[in-house]
């Protein structure tokens, strides 16, 4: 599954990552399920109609009991069951009684009205419930008018759909048939193969059996559905036949996949030859999501997305583009690693999602190298490190005590962290020894499931690896936080020798223990006399250090060679000063490291704002994108966050405008033909930032004018939102709404329910989230709260209008006045994000105490509320004291 940062929603799932027990009758399991229960296969049916509120259904599933019991227990919320069968291995029936033992949680008791030997039973439950309306399970969502009915079970959500063992670790074969009205179009994982009326205006549809399969990747879709051929996937020395690929779309949507379904064979082709093993399943269905919780879902055979993310066409922002490619290798790679191998427990959903992740990065340096995801790679490393400097922060293998945890486990921490560890241990052994490994891995796992040992042993075999290794991999995965390795450079016997020491990295004001040691691969590019070179170390203990052979005297070094290392790092004065010389000589990557250096200083409070700026100042030159823009967002954090008064805000602009308005008048504000899609990726950045950060006039002038030319109704009534360039339209719309009020703000909320294109949608919310005037600001939060705002569109704009603390203050107030709105219409599995939407970029002690008081009393209103209470509440706590920290002169230098 893939995050994005938009949405405001995020799932759940009850946990417990000790080993199974056995309950009684009346002890209803807090964790994983008992063990002497096992599902060995599942016979689901279905009568779904999305016009109607519920659906039907029949759950047949096969069960070994393993010990002599009167009940087991699984999984169930919302269902209204109204039959239970229980049928022994003899053949005799039992009449079955379905308890709800925990309804919050959603574990369900069967008892069987007598004890039963150990045998495998058959347990049919006959029951109806409703089409969620929070994205969960079997949901409802509307598109152009037309009812949908959509699956997304992760990662607990499947019991809202069918009574199940609805944990990763039980994986069977699943047979699927669903009864439609006639006129509907019905997919799922595997091809249909039957079709047989069911009744006046119904028929049955069937499907192939699942290879063995979770609960939680079970999927299937109704409704109006374009169906569109794409080229079929051409077999390889891993796959004998053809794979057919398929686009699944919105009524009327189908011929803007084209261009998704073009690029996957390239996609499917790198993975199986990267891992020798051929895709498994039996077709391959890429469905545009009219309205979607997550990013994506890596369904075998029916992956689904948010439909941005698959309507592409020549208008489409570059964005979008790049972004569907992405994430389209990020969900097919799951199809190994997740799919086909599955996590036996959630505290190592790592092993999918920090895999898929940087598997996805493997394929698009492969596929399309400018898109520089060798470098998306060290920015993700980079944006986890900022949230696992808190002491709040969770481990990648984070012990599961509940809901909450599950719930908090799909972050940055699970994905980029996980994935720059990986990518630093395979650094460390090498491409090729790494690659054996992981294909060992896959092939001993195929088909069941797999922990953080099978893995780590997999890839340390292959490596010819002891268990040094293995613990160095572990002790970024059973611990938080960033090492900070210190340098210090020193002659010694003729040799330059490099001392290293490491701790872990707290920003200034943090209360955690910085005493922490990991194994880290430590290396370091240093100057030679022809060039330069790379040492590595494994520096497992709190000091160490290398010899750089061959150093020119005096020598400059990079700490971090090739930003390959998952870790932070300090340089004294002088060692700095020789760095800065050199910036020409480092790759973007390691250009990249060097800025992160420099902004985790100023956090720790060893540089002031002057001495950042200063030192970042060289970037700004930069040709790459992702370098160049790296100052303007730290100055645009100074702005916000530190600048105390209008002078220091006015010397952050004036700096902002000579660095990067030439840069941006000369890329112009319209897409030129032909153009790389890095300008236009580069045009979005600095106009977004030099329009709302910091203000400038000039480049506020020319998004208005394309604002005020796309809310121009045309002869139709409609806005003319093709005018504005689209890769900048939710700009142009937002300096409209901050300059024309009221007006664009009505004529925003008012074509949004007659827009159906995904990109159009998205910059409109982007309009509408830039308003500032307090009334209107009002007015489109409580929009968002509507019908015609899907849910998954309600974070675009409650996120909004926070830079300063009167507008914090008045989302404060809205907030608490709407909490129970909000809670309702996003579900009880968003708690994890509810304090930083209500909180979130707070700098103050008053801010932190409000949300305590507010939260503290409401955790188990929605499981996952306690640990984003924590992490905001830290996040605001760390801001403040940086901010009484700094000398008001420093930003004037």
């Amino acid at each position: 599954m893939r995050r994005l940062a938009r949405p405001l929603l995020l799932t759940a799932l009850a946990a417990c990552c000790g080993a199974a027990f056995a309950a009684t009758a009346d002890q209803v399991p807090q964790g994983r399920l008992p063990g002497w229960a096992v599902p060995q296969s599942y016979q689901l049916a279905f009568k779904v109609d999305p016009a109607q509120q519920d659906f039907s259904g029949t759950t047949t599933i096969k069960v070994k009991l393993t010990q002599a019991s009167d009940h087991l227990w699984l999984d169930g919320a919302e269902l209204k069951v109204s039959k239970v069968s229980i049928t022994d291995a003899a053949g005799k029936v039992h009449a079955g009684k379905y308890v709800n033992a925990d309804p919050k949680a959603g574990v369900v008791r069967v008892d069987f009205g007598s004890t039963l030997k150990p045998q495998q039973l058959t347990l049919k439950f006959e029951y109806t419930a409703p089409l969620n309306a929070q994205l969960q399970g079997l949901y409802k969502v509307t598109a152009k008018g037309q009812p949908y009915a959509m699956t997304q079970m992760e990662p607990i959500s499947a019991r809202f759909a069918f009574p199940g063992f609805d944990e990763p670790g039980f994986k069977t074969p699943f047979d699927l048939s669903i009864t439609v009205p006639d006129h509907e179009n019905v997919v799922a994982n595997t091809q249909q193969v039957k079709q047989a009326p069911a009744g006046k205006g119904w028929k049955t549809v069937t499907f192939a059996q699942t290879l063995p399969l979770p609960t939680y990747l079970v999927a299937f879709a109704v409704g109006p559905w374009d169906i569109v051929a794409g080229p079929d996937i051409s077999p390889t020395a891993y796959r004998v036949k053809p794979l057919q690929l398929r686009g699944i779309a919105a009524k009327g949507e189908g011929q803007r996949m084209k261009h998704v379904l073009g690029e996957t064979p390239s996609i499917i082709h790198a993975l199986e030859n990267y891992y020798g093993f051929g895709y498994p399943f039996d077709k391959l269905d890429l469905l545009a999501a009219p309205d979607f919780e997550a990013g994506a879902m890596e369904n075998p055979g029916l992956v689904t997305f948010r439909d941005w993310l698959l309507l592409i066409d020549k208008d489409s922002p570059a964005r979008n583009v790049q972004g569907s490619f992405n994430v389209n290798a990020h969900e097919l790679a799951h199809q190994w690693t997740g799919d086909t191998v599955t996590t036996e427990w959630w505290n190592d959903i790592w092993l999918n999602e920090a895999f898929a992740t940087w598997m996805q990065q493997k394929v698009t340096m492969q596929v399309h190298p400018e898109y520089r995801a060798d470098l998306d790679r060290v920015r993700g490393g980079q944006g986890a490190m900022n949230n696992d400097s808190l002491v709040s922060a969770r481990s990648i293998r984070q012990p599961i005590t509940g809901n909450g945890d599950i719930m908090t486990a799909f972050d940055g921490i699970t994905y980029q962290k996980g994935a720059s560890v990986i990518g630093m241990f395979e650094n460390y052994v090498g491409e090729k020894t790494y690659q054996k490994g992981m294909r060992a891995y896959i092939q001993s796992q195929k088909y069941g499931n797999a922990t953080a040992d099978d893995l780590v042993s997999a890839i340390a075999t292959a490596a010819d690896k002891g268990d040094a290794f293995k613990h160095a991999f572990k002790s970024f995965l059973d611990q938080s936080g960033v090492p900070y390795v210190a340098t210090k450079l020193e002659q010694k016997n003729g040799q330059t020798v490099l001392q290293l020491s490491q701790s872990r990295y707290l920003p200034l004001g943090s209360s955690g223990d910085p005493q922490r040691i990991w194994g880290v691969p430590v290396c370091v590019r240093y100057g030679t006399a022809d060039g330069s070179k790379v040492a590595c170390e494994m520096l497992d203990k709190a000091t160490g250090s290398m010899v750089l052979a061959g150093a020119s005297k005096p020598t400059w070094i990079m700490p971090n060679a090739n930003a390959s290392g998952y870790y932070r790092f300090s340089l004294d004065k002088s060692e700095l000063g020789g760095l800065v010389k050199q910036i020409g000589k480092l790759s973007d990557a390691e250009q990249l490291a060097y800025a992160d250096a420099i902004g985790a200083s100023f956090r720790h409070g060893d540089i002031d704002a002057g001495d950042m700026l200063a030192a970042l100042q060289p970037l700004t030159g930069s040709k790459i994108r992702e370098v160049a823009t790296v100052p303007l967002d730290q100055a645009a954090q100074l702005y916000h966050r530190i600048a105390a008064n209008d002078a220091q805000r006015a010397r952050l602009a004036a700096w902002a405008k000579a660095a990067y308005l030439p840069r941006l008048e000369q890329l112009g504000y319209q897409r030129k033909a032909n153009e790389p899609e890095d300008d236009a990726l580069m045009r979005s950045s600095l106009a977004g930032s030099l329009a709302f950060d910091f203000k400038l006039p000039e480049v506020r002038a020319a998004l208005l004018k394309q604002g005020e030319a796309a809310l121009k109704p045309g002869a139709d009534g409609r806005l003319n939102l093709a005018a504005a360039d689209p890769d900048l339209l939710g700009d142009a719309l937002g300096v409209a709404v901050q300059e024309h009020g009221k007006s664009a703000v009505d004529a925003l909320i008012a074509e949004l329910p007659k827009t159906s294109d995904p990109a159009l949608r998205n910059g409109i919310l982007g309009g509408l989230a830039s308003v500032e005037d307090p009334a209107l600001t009002e007015q489109v939060r409580n929009f968002a709260l509507t019908k015609p705002v899907k849910v998954g569109e309600m974070g675009m704009l409650l996120r909004g209008g926070r830079d300063t603390l009167a507008q914090r203050d008045a989302m404060w107030t809205w907030f608490t006045a709407h909490y129970q709105q909000i809670l309702d219409r996003t579900g009880s599995f968003s708690g994890g994000r509810l304090p930083s939407l209500a909180g979130g970029g707070g700098c103050s002690t008053a801010e932190y105490d409000r949300l305590q008081a507010f939260f503290k009393p409401r955790e188990k209103d929605a499981a996952g509320i306690g640990r984003g209470l924590a992490q905001t509440g830290e996040s605001i706590q760390l801001c403040s004291a940086l901010k009484a920290k700094q000398d008001p002169a420093a930003i004037l230098r």
